[in-house]
């Protein structure tokens, strides 16, 4: 027996339909995915899953002896609670049990002589073999081990931060032991350990498994299930991520076959209707309603994509230079005495644990907090913009064609021609009358993705993306992959997505506590195989460069010297095998695997190819700023 069934479901709000006779099961130890772009009602159909939501027709059967756990994707915890109240709440008589034992053992631990709670815990013991609840203790404390929680569980919610709080979120479902597990964006607001340890989990659980996510690993790892929601309606695949992509490439072929198929027979009939062809008899009329029927068919062509086409500025050699830079809260030290340079290209990285500084380092750089000690200098050409965790920007109370006017009310796009802010919020999927929409009724995903649209249209030269994959559907960040791939200017994103990271980044910089920040080249899987071995390789560190380093060369009008000439011509032939070189050696580091010592001694060359070449463009630079004076 399946733990539940949906027979033609449908749900809408307002005049928006969101799916239409939606139907499909989920059996015990089933893995499911799901995932559709943003407004498309991930978040309504789990909803109506799990017994939250009802649906406008159709109909959700659960099994009667089911467990089902339903974590939010906002999750809503009870301030005045402790943690440990807001991990075991709920009513079954296990759950109490566990809770007082849990709060008994707490207490004790502090007071170790109270023999009133001696004797409680005496009390509760043989009840605790009754109810065979070891196990779930073994389980619970397991659990609030893994998520970081065992020593916070006196502390009361509102003195946790976010992180803690999804993180309290999760135990809360998972201490539960359902049968069917909903999960709602769970990588959300926490760091890659806790992500990848609730992969771990899953996967050797026997629960049966219901998630939305844009962690396309996470996917990957845990689902043999996709369903997606297209355009109001439900596709099921089988098999993993990387499976639907291939079966959901061949399914839009076929769709794209067919309208053409629909077109070209549309075409036909509609010539034979201009011959001026009579439909008197029974034959002709039936060849006419034909037509009225291809022609009011609905396209099964693929839904419009989001187009990110937006100018950028042209950037100087100087970006950012962070000398000596340190910052704390309290008694915790985030960031110590940490030097770096940023430079033009850079695609930078930036992960720790919650609350390491990751956040704090992004805010020093665009200038909203300073640091206690040390500097950071900013380039003459930079353009900084900064699309942080929060979209603190936006005015829930304003329209979206007002917010997006507010920054321009026409934008240049790459190809130069400007365009206007309504037409540039429809590549970003927001259609003429969802314009007017006040920001306060979009979902999640929808106010992430015109918020980013606001940072872009900045056309900055510099971009700090604080966990941009949050609340965004997989198509946008795909596209925004590709985006800034191609984006000319430096890239400094702090992330928990290892896909994106492994995508798009060349360098890591890994908080690793008490204010140490490393540096690692490669993206998230090549820094993985680092953090494997027991001792991680000395940090390849880019100060800032000193005061004589950095001393410009006075041009005035000097004509290029014999020697000179032939260095400048030297020099571009020896950037271009430096260059090579580096392509090389980042190949080689790909392929190291777990050959440790190779694996060192390739990142050293690396370190020493990337100083050698920027001296190189340096010098070519000085001399090229002098022939071309002259």
């Amino acid at each position: 027996m399946p733990i539940l069934t949906l027979e033609d479901v449908s749900k809408q709000y307002g005049e928006r339909p969101l799916f239409e006779r939606v139907s499909f099961g989920i059996d015990y130890h089933d893995r499911v995915g799901v995932i559709g772009i943003n407004g498309s009602g991930k978040t309504t159909l789990l909803r109506i899953v799990a017994g939250i939501e009802p649906p406008d027709t159709g109909r959700v059967t659960h099994s009667s002896t089911a467990r089902i756990a339903y974590l939010a994707q906002n999750p809503r915890l009870d301030e005045r609670s402790t943690v440990l109240d807001a991990v075991f709440r709920g009513d079954s008589p296990r759950l109490q049990l566990l809770r007082d034992y849990e709060r008994t053992s707490e207490a004790l631990a502090h007071a170790p002589d109270d023999q009133s709670l001696l004797a409680r815990l005496a009390l509760l013991t043989p009840q605790m073999d009754a109810l065979n609840a070891w196990e779930s203790e073994t389980a619970a404390h397991t659990i609030l081990t893994r998520l970081g929680l065992a020593a916070f569980m006196a502390h009361p919610i509102n003195q946790l931060s976010g992180g803690q709080r999804r993180r309290v979120a999760i135990a809360q479902t998972l201490i539960h032991q359902p049968d069917l597990l909903i999960l709602d964006e769970p990588t959300n607001h926490i760091d890659i350990d806790t992500i990848a340890w609730l992969e771990d989990y899953i996967a050797r659980s026997s629960l049966a498994l219901l998630v939305v996510t844009h962690d396309r690993y996470f996917l990957d790892r845990v689902t043999t299930r996709m369903l997606e929601l297209d355009r109001g309606r439900v596709y099921s695949y089988s098999g993993n991520y990387a499976q639907f992509l291939e079966q959901k490439t061949a399914r839009a072929a076929q769709e794209i076959a067919a309208e053409e198929a629909r077109q070209n027979l549309l075409r036909k009939e509609l010539a034979w209707l201009r011959r001026g062809v009579r439909g008197r008899g029974t034959r002709q009329k039936a060849h006419v309603q034909r037509v009225y029927d291809l022609a009011e068919q609905t396209s099964d062509a693929p839904p419009a994509t989001l187009a990110v086409d937006v100018a950028t500025r042209r950037i100087g050699k100087r970006v950012l230079e962070l000398e000596h830079v340190s910052k704390r809260y309290d008694d915790r030290q985030l960031i110590n005495d940490f030097s770096f340079t940023v430079r033009p290209d850079d695609r930078l990285g930036i992960v720790g644990p919650n609350g390491s500084g990751k956040s704090t380092l992004l805010n020093l750089i665009a200038g909203r907090i300073q640091p206690d000690a040390g500097r950071i200098k900013q380039g003459e050409t930079v353009h900084l913009a900064y699309y942080d965790q929060e979209s603190i920007d936006l005015d829930e109370s304003q329209r979206v064609i007002d917010y997006i006017r507010e920054t321009a009310e026409l934008v240049r796009t790459g190809e130069g021609s400007l365009v206007s802010a309504a037409q540039m919020l429809e590549r970003f999927l927001f259609p003429r009358d969802a314009q007017w929409a006040l920001i306060g009724t979009l979902s999640g995903g929808e106010r992430r993705r015109l918020y980013l649209l606001h940072t872009l249209m900045l056309a900055p030269n510099v971009l700090l993306l604080d966990e941009p994959t949050n609340d965004l559907d997989i198509q946008t960040l795909t596209v925004l992959e590709d985006y800034l791939e191609s984006f000319n200017g430096a890239v400094i994103i702090v992330s928990h997505d290892r896909y994106l990271l492994d995508r798009t980044v060349q360098h890591i910089l890994s908080f690793e506590g008490n204010g140490l920040i490393r540096e690692y080249p490669g993206g998230y899987s090549l820094f993985e195989q680092y953090r494997m071995q027991h001792n991680p390789p000395a940090p390849v560190s880019r100060p800032a460069p000193t005061a004589k380093e950095r001393k410009p060369v006075s041009t005035g009008s000097r004509r290029l010297s014999y020697k000179e000439r032939q260095e400048l011509t030297q020099l571009e032939a020896q950037i271009e095998n430096l260059e090579g070189q580096k392509a090389a050696l980042e190949t080689r580091l790909n392929q190291a695997g777990d050959n440790y010592q190779s694996y060192q001694h390739l990142a050293a060359e690396l370190a020493q190819i990337d100083a050698d070449l920027e001296h190189a463009i340096e010098r070519w630079s000085e001399l090229a700023e002098l022939a071309e004076s002259s």
